[in-house]
């Protein structure tokens, strides 16, 4: 078994998770300080223990959220 592939394997990993988690926490930390500011408990746990590479995160800011924020502009009409 040849070592140097391993390592290049691992290497290439290593730089994956970096980069996954760079992508991921900006996307993480807004959603979760959106949901906290809207007071949605449940997608707050939901955002703070699921790690999906940031779609769950992207969804709720773009969709959830804004359902919600739209529904509540057109009671108060």
């Amino acid at each position: 078994m040849d070592i140097g592939i391993l390592e290049g394997v691992n290497a290439n990993w290593g730089l994956f998770i970096i980069l996954a988690g760079l992508w991921t926490l900006p996307w993480k930390g807004y959603a979760l300080w959106k949901s906290a500011r809207r007071g949605d408990k449940w997608w707050f746990i939901a955002l703070l223990v699921i790690n999906t590479l940031a779609i769950l995160e992207i969804l709720y800011i773009f969709v959830f959220s804004e359902k919600r924020e739209k529904g509540v502009n057109k009671k108060e009409e």
